[in-house]
């Protein structure tokens, strides 16, 4: 009986076409992280388990892939009933803990302050939905060794000069881990922050109200119910924002702290031009190694949950033996900007990607002979390939067709021999005689005339 062919839930092939479209998004990043000054770096897809758990809380440990021992340690460990205690593996759940391990790792071979992207796999345990994968690609920047604020404006511009690139319409959400901790004091959970932060961050998944009942069956106290209510209530421009939490973190010193560090990245988004940007007290990103500025990114016009975040964290270093090495970070999640685009239709006309010129077999000499045009062709740039079997024509027009391929050109034996190829046009239909240097100059991309046929 045949396998059946079937993917794990969560996970995905992509065909040429999707590939494309993945390939304009990711091209399009590089550019813009390129031009802001990052370099690429790629880490493992294997961590060792110590090096991932205790980073993400409680309900991201939960959704770590670990790897189960292999060999006698795998006997051993269902021998003795430890099986937990014997993984020692486990696949990346994001890109931003193993980049902390990789500068520590690496910081003798590092100039500091470090840029860098990365654009690789993670994988999470997580129930799949849409836009929610097991497996996914993050397209990740990063700064290391500064503490200045000029980097938090700088990583919304660079949202925004990508968006833009997109033509997808974005709203830019910005927070400050030190103003919750400040909002936590005032409400007296400073204790249980982690709790707060990850109730508060479930609010667009389960409402205003799941997230206080949530609140109410951890048994955070009325008060502190009463102040998340509060915190819905706050509304205006980001200004008028400012001065009504200033109001409500008065007592605290870390939460001044937060509200002036926003204050300051507020100013900066402003002077660069950058509108779409919308102070969100309620955003969390309750993941615990956040210490400052936090961002998440919404496309508009689409259903979808967020389709980048990030922000600082001035400690997560400290954990691989490195104190004093500040850090920021945002990701852009390849996936869902896909579908977003896809959704709007978004996405430029991405044919030219294939094969422009595709030769005719009509047989083994010809073939050959093709060949050693589409070898000169491809010299100049030129996407070309010869049909690698002398079947039909109509055959080889239908693949082209079906492909996305703008000429076809027609060798036969007395093509050969007179030294004058057709060219058909597969958009037109029509079909014109030219001899090699005139199929090589109308080609040539760098011919004044353009790319193509005229």
């Amino acid at each position: 009986m045949p396998l059946q062919a079937a993917l794990p839930k969560g996970t995905r092939d992509f065909l040429p076409g999707a590939m494309q479209q993945r390939e304009y998004i990711v091209n399009t990043l590089k550019e813009a992280f390129k031009k802001y000054g990052f370099n690429p770096i790629e880490t493992p897809a294997l961590e060792k388990v110590e090096t991932l758990t205790g980073k993400y809380g409680e309900e991201g440990d939960r959704l770590v892939f670990k790897l189960l021992p292999r060999g006698k340690k795998l006997n051993q460990a269902l021998a003795d009933g430890k099986m937990e205690s014997r993984i020692e593996e486990a696949l990346r759940y994001d890109l931003t803990v193993p980049f902390a391990r990789f500068v520590v790792q690496n910081q003798n071979e590092l100039t500091f302050p470090f840029k860098r992207f990365q654009i690789q796999p993670v994988w999470r345990a997580d129930r799949p939905q849409k836009g929610r994968f097991r497996e996914f690609v993050q397209c990740d920047a990063d700064a290391v060794g500064s503490t200045s604020l000029l980097q938090e404006v700088e990583f919304l511009a660079l949202y925004q000069e990508v968006f833009k690139a997109l033509q997808l319409p974005v709203i830019l959400k910005l927070n400050n881990r030190k103003l919750l901790f400040g909002l936590a004091e005032a409400f007296g959970v400073q204790d249980r922050f982690g709790h707060f932060t990850v109730a508060l961050d479930k609010l667009d998944k389960i409402g205003a109200q799941g997230v206080l009942d949530e609140l109410t069956k951890l048994q955070f106290p009325v008060n502190a119910v009463n102040g998340f209510k509060k915190i819905l209530t706050i509304g205006g421009s980001n200004q008028e924002r400012l001065e009504q939490l200033g109001a409500l973190c008065a007592q605290s010193e870390i939460g001044k702290k937060g509200l002036e560090e926003l204050e300051v990245v507020l100013e900066g988004a402003q002077n660069l031009g950058i509108s779409n940007l919308q102070l969100d007290i309620t955003l969390a990103r309750g993941l615990d190694y956040y210490t400052g500025s936090i961002f998440e990114v919404t496309a508009q016009g689409v259903e979808m949950g967020s389709i980048g975040g990030g922000g600082r964290y001035d400690d997560l270093t400290g954990i691989f033996g490195k104190k004093d090495l500040p850090g920021i970070g945002i990701s852009f999640g390849l996936d869902r900007i896909q579908i977003c685009l896809q959704e709007l239709g978004l996405f430029p006309d991405l044919k030219e990607q294939s094969t422009e010129v595709l030769f005719a077999n009509f047989g083994n000499s010809e073939a050959l002979f093709s060949l050693g045009l589409v070898q000169k062709l491809r010299t100049l740039g030129v996407k070309a390939e010869v049909y690698p079997d002398a079947v039909k024509l109509r055959k080889q027009l239908d693949f082209a067709n079906k492909n996305g391929m703008a000429y076809v050109v027609l060798i036969g034996e007395k093509e050969m021999e007179a030294g004058s190829f057709g060219v058909k046009n597969m958009s037109t239909g029509e079909q014109q005689q030219l001899r090699e240097i005139e199929l090589l100059e109308q080609f040539n991309p760098q011919n004044q005339l353009g790319h193509g046929l005229h």
